[in-house]
């Protein structure tokens, strides 16, 4: 049986998930609003900015820009399958994305941009932001 090498191991993959600029554009314009109004709410908080960093690293393969782009905009969307002001179940959704975008790009998120997620939770949101 031939590798797929399109397919990345998680429902996520570079042929349902392609770059996006649209989508890098709603992320790099409200990122940062949504995670301050979630950091700490949520426990994939820290793995969303990792992605966001793995997403405008340049170093980062447009495939996976795709992906982290992709999964990041979802998070941002006011528009979810379980809308965010459903307490408890509003997240629910996007924490599967998210989840499934890590998973998808794993291979892409360097120690430098979990890093970077760090010194964000560590109250350097100042310096944490491109």
């Amino acid at each position: 049986m031939k590798k797929d090498d399109r397919h990345l191991g998680a429902e996520l993959t570079a042929d349902n998930m392609p770059y996006s600029k649209k989508n890098e554009d709603i992320v790099t314009k409200n990122f940062w609003a949504k995670t301050k109004k979630f950091a700490g709410k949520i426990p994939f908080t820290k793995d969303a900015i990792a992605m966001y960093y793995c997403a405008v690293d340049a170093k980062t393969p447009l495939w996976a820009k795709g992906i982290a782009f992709g999964a990041l905009a979802y998070f941002i969307s006011p528009l979810d399958v379980i809308p965010d002001a459903l307490i408890g179940l509003g997240i629910t959704d996007d924490a599967a994305v998210i989840a499934a975008g890590i998973k998808a790009i794993a291979g892409q998120v360097t120690d430098e941009h979990r890093d970077k997620a760090d010194t964000f939770f560590n109250g350097d949101n100042e310096q944490a932001q491109p």
